[in-house]
């Protein structure tokens, strides 16, 4: 299912699924938003004790379960892993941190275009700018190296995981947190959000919906076709805002945001990096976890982390602005990307330039 016919479809019906999300109660502009849910995960876990954002949405676990299925019937869920698995877990951290001082994923950077937000089209062009730096060191030869072959039960843990949050979801526990007030309280009736997971986790699953995938390959190849998935989304999401009078043009005023121009460009900037370093932005990795990824799941695993040390640490971006701390993280965090790209690039070259030595030496030996 990869013509551009097929994923201009399928970024309609994606977009139709977030805005009956906003309608049935998920926060404005925020109708599937991977890196705002899984924060709220983080929260309902007791991970981090934000009150306002406190709440295990099952359109995370639809969305894994849901690629889960569906790679079962292609016969495409292959559990691997063994790829890098701690740098993905920190990659997985820095992209929720860059995320929580924009105050989206990528996915919520396009709602808020589409809602009007011009906030996040000042936050498009450092998304860009992260994965043409990242594009750089790809260029260069940058790899985690090959996943291999795992036991079954390793590919299974994402999914596993899934199903446990959805009995706690379903069940309520006292030890479960349950926001009741602020964007986590504001949520879709749960099998209506977790039926929405599942139709997005088949159609992400058989489409290869990412949104870093789609500004990397017109980078590298330009190659528009993943873009053309990404522009029938916000087409959908901005017509569906304009006729439920969800459309507010401006800075100000905008659903859980900020104007703070210069960290929303630097944060998604890091989102852009990590994203291409890990292979793939919030919602691509929460699909391969679905597939039997287990270097996916650790990246999942990494975002939730990092949700949970932004809101301890009090770093993330909010209404009024970012924090001081979150200044000096983003800033931070731009290094210790930087400095990964180079430090696993350069032994990335430094391997081949020995295998080519080697190669060559049994060529000499063949000769003489």
């Amino acid at each position: 299912m990869k013509g551009k016919t097929t994923l201009i479809t399928a970024g309609i019906i994606i977009g139709i699924i977030t805005v009956a999300l906003v309608i049935l109660g998920n926060p404005a502009n925020m109708g599937y938003c991977i890196a705002c849910f899984l924060r709220d995960i983080a929260g309902g876990l007791g991970l981090h004790r934000a009150g306002v954002v406190q709440y295990l949405r099952p359109e995370i676990m639809g969305l894994v379960l849901g690629a889960f299925v569906t790679a079962i019937l292609f016969r495409e869920f292959k559990s691997t892993g063994g790829s890098g698995v701690i740098l993905r877990f920190c990659l997985g951290a820095f992209m929720m941190m860059g995320a929580l001082i924009f105050l989206g994923c990528p996915w919520r950077m396009i709602l808020r275009l589409a809602g009007g937000d011009l906030n996040a089209l000042v936050a498009l062009p450092g998304y860009v700018f992260g994965i043409w730096v990242g594009v750089l060191f790809l260029r260069r030869g940058y790899t985690l190296g090959a996943a291999g072959s795992q036991p079954r039960l390793n590919g299974l843990v994402g999914p596993l995981l899934a199903v446990g949050l959805l009995i706690l979801v379903i069940a309520a526990p006292a030890f479960i947190f349950f926001s009741e007030e602020g964007p986590g309280s504001m949520r879709a009736p749960l099998f209506a959000a977790l039926l929405a997971g599942l139709l997005v986790g088949i159609i992400a699953q058989r489409t290869r919906f990412c949104t870093m995938g789609a500004v990397r390959d017109i980078i590298l190849f330009r190659d528009f076709h993943l873009f053309s998935g990404i522009a029938g989304l916000f087409i959908a999401v901005l017509i569906g805002n304009l006729v439920t009078g969800a459309f507010t043009f401006g800075f100000l005023d905008q659903p859980v945001a900020h104007t703070d121009s210069l960290w929303n460009f630097l944060s998604m900037g890091i989102v852009g990096l990590a994203a291409v370093l890990a292979g793939g932005c919030p919602l691509r990795q929460l699909i391969l976890s679905g597939e039997g990824n287990g270097d996916a799941t650790a990246t999942v695993i990494g975002l939730i982390f990092g949700a949970a040390v932004m809101h301890n640490f009090g770093w993330a971006g909010a209404p009024p602005g970012v924090p001081a701390g979150g200044q000096i993280m983003v800033v931070v965090v731009w290094v210790l990307l930087v400095g990964i790209g180079f430090a696993v690039t350069r032994q990335a070259m430094a391997e081949s330039r020995e295998k080519e030595k080697a190669r060559q030496d049994v060529q000499s030996t063949q000769t003489g």
